[in-house]
Parts: structure tokens; sequence; C-alpha cells
């Protein structure tokens, strides 16, 4: 579950509920989650745990400690970079936190930094990661924001199937694309994109990109214009700022 929309997510579940032989419990308040990103995670977490890290692959997990601390530990960071994730015991999230910064050298010039919402989005925008409320909401599909890759249409029957088969056959009419900018100026969420002085679409993610050092964004537009090299131009403000739509993701990390 998205942390922001826990209650939602739950009510969506219960909604589905059909006198199935199962028991369901929300356990979201039972965890804390602090996630520990970056060249170095593995390094620096593998000093507190026992858990052979190399192991567990991209999006898996595995049951363990960290400092002692029964929990889960999984690989499924979102900001492009290699990283882990530790969910335990919320009195734990402390000690773990202190530790995590101490293994990682915290205070040195080189050492582990604490990370704010801000930072960790302008890191999954330059991996062209999607984020809910943003590039998927509940007016997309995952077809439209290239995202087909994780739903499996041949594997048994769910709920809206028969949609996104619908769509793949006949194909989506919008697109999700990412775009730079090439005029000065910085593209934000909700912004309009225009292609000959019409409305065509709409920026879900816009920001300058620290460590690309150019102004990135993400936005949906027709198909017809979703082309690599497509030229297009924000609406910042009532001013007309060109981009262009270029291959995602801005930025992939060296495996």
């Amino acid at each position: 579950m998205n942390a922001s929309t826990t209650d939602k997510d739950w009510a969506w579940i219960k909604s589905h509920y059909d006198d199935e032989d199962v028991d369901m419990r929300n356990a979201s308040a039972e965890y804390c989650q602090l996630a520990l990103q970056g060249p170095e995670a593995i390094q620096i977490l593998q000093k507190l745990t026992d858990t052979p890290l190399e192991e567990i692959k991209y999006y898996h997990f595995r049951e363990g400690t960290v400092d002692d601390v029964p929990g889960i530990i999984s690989r499924t960071g979102y900001t492009g970079e290699d990283g882990f994730e530790v969910y335990a015991a919320p009195e734990k999230a402390e000690q773990l936190w202190n530790k995590i910064l101490d293994a990682g050298g915290y205070g040195k010039p080189e050492g582990v930094l604490p990370c704010g919402l801000a930072a960790r989005n302008t890191l999954r925008l330059e991996a062209g990661m999607a984020l809910y409320g943003h590039e998927i909401t509940e007016e997309t599909t995952l077809l439209e924001a290239n995202l087909g890759w994780i739903c499996k249409l041949n594997k048994g029957d769910f709920i809206g199937r028969e949609r996104l088969a619908r769509q793949k056959e006949e194909g989506v009419e919008r697109k999700l694309v990412g775009f730079e900018m090439t005029e000065r100026g910085i593209a934000r969420d909700e912004q309009d994109v225009v292609v000959n002085g019409e409305k065509v679409g709409r920026v879900t993610s816009g920001s300058p990109a620290p460590f690309l050092k150019k102004n990135i964004g993400m936005a949906y537009v027709p198909v017809e214009f979703a082309g690599e090299g497509q030229d297009i131009q924000i609406d910042v403000r009532g001013r007309a700022v060109g981009a262009r739509i270029v291959k995602t993701p801005f930025y992939k990390r060296n495996r």
C-alpha cells in the first residue's frame, strides 16, 4: 500500500471481498519503513545484518534481522539507484535510523545523508519512474503509462483485465512520455502541453534534474505527438516554453 493511500486502498480491497475463505487484517500501523538508497547501500546495510543482501533480487524481499531487530528486508527502491527497505516494529524506528546512519558514516564528506520527499522525487523522475497521483491515477491505465510489463494478461482473470485486453488490441490513444526543456523555463505538474498553439496534454511531473543539470518532466500526450524528437511547448504561467520529447529513463544507473 502507498502510505498516503492506506485507507483508500484498504477500503477498495474490502469492497471486493465476497465471502472468500480468507482472513484480512490491515497491518500497516504495525510496521515502520526505512529506506537506504544509493550505490553503497548494499555495503552499508550488510554491516548490520546476516541476511545475504546480494541474493535478494530486485522487487524481492526476505525476512531477517537488522541490528538484531526482526523484520522484512526488501529490494524495491524507487529512486533509480540500488537500495533496500527495512520494515520493522515502529518502536524500533529510531534505533534502526541511528544504526544505519552510523554504518554509513553520517557526518563524513562521503557519508550517508538523510533525504526528504523532494529529493527522492527528483531521483525517481530522473529515472523515469511513474508516481501514483501523478503519472498513474484512477484515470490512467498501465498501457498508457508504459507499465504493461508488470501485467500478464495470459495468467488468469483479474479486475480490469477485459478493459486492458481491449485497449491492447485497439491501441492506446495517449501515452506517457518524457521531455526536456529546450528553452529557459521549468515545467511543473499540471501545466499544459501545447503543439501548434493547441493544448494536447498535461505535465504529470516536472522539475530541475540536479544530476543531469537539465529541466525535465513527464506528460501524457496523444500518440501522434509521442515520438522521440517531437517538439512541444509547455505553458509556464501563460508563456509557451519550448521542449522536446526524449527517450526515458532520463538517467539509468550502471549495473
